[in-house]
């Protein structure tokens, strides 16, 4: 309880005196707001270089492959099946698996590798 009056009683003081032990000028408050933000801002920037960038890289070119699946190529699902195309609709495919030419359909969205080399010819 002392201690609180001694601080208002000081703090009284400062201010009949005019001085004041922190001294906030407009220049002082932005670089200090700056050199606190400063850090996150980094920690955004690096983030998006190492995880956001190459993320929606992958995806994208997950997508023109899909886009450029054949029939006859041969793909891997994300669950691991591997199989030949068949036929293809404008949202799944039907591919043949195994020797005795099961065929089953999944969506285009669930294929995850194709294995087919296709020579990219620009005309």
């Amino acid at each position: 309880m002392n201690f609180f009056l001694l601080d208002t009683a000081s703090a009284v003081a400062s201010a009949a005196s005019g001085t004041s032990s922190v001294e906030m000028t407009p220049e002082g408050g932005i670089i200090s707001m700056l050199t606190m933000f400063l850090p996150i801002i980094l920690m955004v920037v690096v983030m998006y270089f190492l995880i956001l960038r190459p993320q929606r890289k992958k995806e994208k070119e997950t997508q023109k492959m899909r886009s450029n699946m054949q029939i006859g190529d041969e793909v891997v699902t994300i669950g691991g099946i591997i199989g030949r195309v068949v036929s293809m609709k404008e949202d799944t495919i039907v591919i043949e698996t195994g020797s005795d030419r099961s065929k089953i359909r999944i969506l285009r969205t669930a294929v995850n590798q194709n294995n087919t080399i296709h020579d990219d010819v620009e005309g």
